[in-house]
């Protein structure tokens, strides 16, 4: 039955104390029994991606309150260990040295940030499905704010052992239409004295700091993108996360909106 097939899929539910969720186990037949490989593959909507009935309620009220927000295991554990195992498995060569500005504004400034990215389109399950749940935050988002938020980007961010970002406000210059940005951690056993913390100053006076948080992983930070300047301190270890912001359409009949 297997004659004419080099590779069987084979379907696995797999229970845990964690929860239930799918993987793929690949059998390439023309190799030896030795040498077969085992590769656990995201499956689209397998894992729930929240723990909690209401996972953007204490987000819409701090952000209500005084305009920033940070939430541990916003995302269930599972799901968010998903999107680590996806973003460890970039080699450095499919990453690209961040830089500032946007567009013919945009260069690679190491003075200012080291991290690598990798811009999160809807290309894997894994991806497909984080980019589904932001869209609906977005949702709950307009209802209860009124933001007019017209859609999410987010990349992969890597920050290599002695990676910094300097102090800065994400909203482009001569721009508005990042309304909201987002960070969400994905690193394990992070401890404090580790480094790549993410410092969030007060809207009115930028030297005072109102809060320093380290990447812990699931941790969730939300906050206006023209209001909080923010810095991310030397990381001592790799640190990955992931950046978004959530955008209103600034297209207007002479100018398209300009995407990432």
């Amino acid at each position: 039955m297997w004659r004419n097939l080099d590779v069987l899929a084979l379907w696995l539910q797999y229970h845990s104390a964690r929860g239930n969720f799918a993987f793929l186990k690949v059998i390439n037949l023309s190799m030896s029994t030795d040498v077969f490989m085992t590769n656990h593959l995201y499956v689209e909507n397998s894992i729930p991606a929240f723990s909690r009935e209401a996972p953007f309620s204490n987000v819409l009220t701090d952000l209500q309150t005084k305009g920033w927000s940070v939430q541990d295991d916003f995302f269930s554990t599972d799901f968010t260990q998903a999107l680590m195992d996806e973003v460890e498995n970039i080699h450095i060569a499919y990453m690209q040295q961040a830089g500032v500005g946007r567009k013919q504004d945009h260069q690679v400034v190491l003075d200012t940030r080291r991290d690598y990215i990798q811009w999160i389109d809807p290309d894997k399950p894994i991806k497909k499905d984080f980019l589904k749940m932001m869209e609906d935050l977005r949702v709950a988002l307009n209802r209860r704010l009124f933001l007019g938020l017209f859609d999410y980007e987010a990349h992969f961010a890597r920050y290599e052992t002695g990676a910094f970002y300097e102090k800065h406000i994400d909203a482009f210059k001569g721009e508005s239409n990042r309304i909201l940005s987002t960070v969400l951690y994905l690193n394990e056993g992070w401890q404090e004295g580790e480094g790549g913390e993410l410092v969030i100053y007060d809207e009115n006076d930028p030297t005072i700091e109102i809060g320093r948080f380290y990447p812990k992983k699931g941790r969730l930070a939300v906050f206006l993108s023209e209001c909080f300047y923010h810095e991310v301190v030397v990381a001592n270890r790799t640190r990955h996360s992931i950046a978004g912001w959530f955008r209103i359409n600034n297209t207007t009949s002479m100018t398209l909106d300009p995407d990432q």
